[in-house]
Order: structure tokens, then sequence, then C-alpha cells
């Protein structure tokens, strides 16, 4: 049994005993057959939560009185700005990349695309402080076969605050353990959840008119 049912068969039982006692305590008579709802009690409970979170906490009026964390699923194009410089004080162009986004109510996971390689995080949320939102998470990078030795695997974080209710722009920065760091800049989004580099920029190729 999960967690989170288990929960709502403790706040079920709750409800039960409270009602329960106000019998009681009121000096009403007690039907024996209404405890028999319980498990219809926690089924509907169950029900109610699973749509919370996979579909209502991100229906357009819901997002707007920011009860629920900022929709952000999808897959995100924008721009990386490296703010490392070589020993020439260069630094490098920027880069198109590719920001995908898996969200439900209580959970969210980010995979940021280059056609060097790709970041998948270990952990992430949305935030909202009453002022910003914001998403935040730390990752691992991991570069292709051809890109490894210039650019080894590392870690990182990321925190991109979030325009506009639906979200339409992320911009924020980057950290690694390399002591390197950068922005980012998403401004254009897709509902398509793309795997990789490629199925990503198709994404945006199909919806250009």
């Amino acid at each position: 049994m999960t967690a989170s049912r288990v929960g709502v068969q403790i706040v079920v039982a709750l409800v039960v005993l409270v009602f329960a006692i106000g019998f009681w305590v009121s000096g009403d008579s007690l039907d024996a057959r209404w405890p028999r709802f319980y498990s219809v009690a926690v089924f509907v409970v169950l029900i109610a939560l699973a749509a919370w979170e996979h579909f209502l906490w991100r229906l357009p009026v819901v997002q707007r009185t920011r009860k629920a964390p900022c929709d952000v699923r999808g897959t995100w194009r924008g721009e990386l700005r490296s703010l490392w410089t070589d020993s020439d004080g260069a630094t490098p162009p920027a880069k198109n990349v590719y920001l995908v986004l898996r969200q439900s109510a209580s959970s969210v996971s980010a995979v940021l695309l280059s056609d060097e390689s790709s970041s998948v995080s270990s952990l992430a949320s949305v935030r909202f402080d009453g002022a910003i939102k914001a998403l935040e998470f730390l990752y691992v990078n991991t570069p292709k076969s051809s890109r490894s030795t210039q650019s080894p695997i590392h870690h990182g974080s990321a925190r991109l605050e979030i325009t506009g209710v639906p979200a339409t722009r992320l911009h924020g920065r980057y950290w690694t353990d390399r002591t390197s760091r950068g922005e980012l800049d998403f401004v254009e989004r897709s509902e398509t959840l793309a795997d990789d580099y490629q199925q990503a920029e198709r994404a945006f190729v199909l919806k250009r008119p």
C-alpha cells in the first residue's frame, strides 16, 4: 500500500471518528450501517487526489489562483550562453538548447538537451515565494562520446524564473562543479515531450506555420 493511500485512509478514519464522537456527544442515534461507507469514502478521496495530481491542477482557472505549481510542461526552445572565458578572454557563442519538462501536481523533472550533451535532473521543483515563480533543479550532464574528452561528465544546478500565467518564458542561470556558469533563456514552447535533441528540433519545425 502506498504512503498516499495510507494517508487518505487515516484522513477518512479521522472523519469517521469525528462524526461518531459528534453523534455520541449530541445524544443522537447512530445507525451502525453508515460506517460501511468507509471504503467508498477512501475510493472517492483517492480518485479526487489522482485527478488533482494528473489533471485538475493544470486547469487554467486553477492556475490563475496560484494554488497549484505553475504549469511548465512541454519542450522549451532557447539559448545557452556560457560565461566561461578562454585565455584570450573570449566566451563561446550562444547555443540552441531544449528543455524538456515532465510535470504533475507534486513533481517535476527536467532534461536539458544540446547537440553535444544531455543534462538530466536528479532533483527538481517549481517554487513560488509570493513574488517570484521559479524552476530549480540539480542535474548530471552526460556528453556524447565524441565530446567526452573535452567535456567530461559533471554535475550542476539551475534556477530559472518563470514569466506569465500560462508560462511564456523561463530565464535564469546555471552553475557546474567545474566552476563554469552561464545563462539560459527559453521563450518558445511546444506540448511535445521530446526524447532527444533531434526530436526536439522536429517539434519546433512542425510547430511553425
